[in-house]
């Protein structure tokens, strides 16, 4: 695997793995890898003749109370995950070359990064569709894949791509989870052995709120409930807990088209994520 921190670098890396035939798929990460970069690394693979990871933790989707500056960066030990999964080249720039002209996010993400995660934090899709936009020109990749688990993230990557029109597809692939169903994330190293004991709350507490929609309970009825469940288990504060459209995240009273199911709320100092799809009765 080549590392590679320089564009024109870069360049040339994925033209010489072009001349070999076959497609790039392109896998953003902010490093600190864990499985679930994994299963993207591997749907990238299936679809894909060459594999391009990149690492850089994106100051910019970043609020001036949020954990930047104690982000996990483990280059190395990522590095060496990558390069056992197969891919190809490893994209690490730094700010100065992300950002020339100056930490500026200059994508905007629209009305489907406005709320949940978007009001909560003010900016930060903003961020997202800013570096996501610049790796996918630096790259120039076939595909690009991301995880459901940041799925509202997800949802303002393909906005901001049909948006922009880039010869890219984007995939999204399922959320992977521990064995209490907590789903991966990079985040989840901050919690204690009695705040990850009560986390797992938060996808059960989804689980069953998703079954309740798809058997016909009132949507708010099961979304009270859901919040009650994470308040009960220490969660502090709760964010949102929210039916939302799958495509546009735009509200839904009642379960008449696929729809996602999205919570995000506070254990201790940590924020956790979680969704899940929901679909109408067939």
């Amino acid at each position: 695997m080549q590392i590679i921190r320089e564009t024109d670098a870069l360049k040339a890396a994925v033209a010489g793995l072009r001349a070999g035939g076959g497609g790039v798929a392109l896998v953003p990460t902010m490093g600190a890898l864990h499985a679930g970069h994994m299963a993207l690394l591997a749907e990238a693979r299936a679809r894909a003749a060459h594999v391009v990871a990149s690492i850089f933790v994106n100051p910019t989707q970043f609020g001036p109370d949020e954990d930047l500056s104690t982000y996990p960066r483990r280059e190395a030990a990522d590095a060496a995950m990558l390069d056992e999964e197969g891919c190809a080249i490893l994209w690490a720039p730094d700010a100065a070359l992300m950002y020339p002209d100056g930490l500026v996010a200059d994508v905007r993400a629209g009305d489907v990064g406005a709320e949940l995660d978007g009001a909560a934090r003010p900016g930060h899709f903003d961020g997202v569709a800013t570096i996501v936009s610049r790796l996918l020109d630096q790259v120039r990749p076939d595909i690009a894949l991301f995880g459901e688990k940041d799925y509202q993230q997800l949802a303002v990557i393909r906005q901001m791509v049909r948006d922009r029109d880039p010869p890219v597809e984007i995939v999204g692939v399922p959320t992977q989870r521990d064995a209490d169903g907590l789903a991966l994330s990079s985040r989840n190293a901050y919690l204690s052995d009695e705040e990850r004991a009560a986390a797992r709350t938060l996808p059960r507490a989804l689980g069953e709120a998703a079954q309740a929609i798809a058997e016909g309970a009132p949507v708010g009825e099961a979304l009270k409930r859901a919040r009650f469940r994470l308040v009960a288990a220490g969660f502090d504060p709760v964010d949102y807990v929210e039916l939302r459209d799958s495509e546009t995240l735009l509200p839904m009273a009642a379960l008449d088209r696929p729809a996602r199911l999205l919570a995000a709320a506070r254990i201790g100092r940590t924020r956790l994520i979680d969704n899940l799809p929901v679909d109408p009765p067939q």
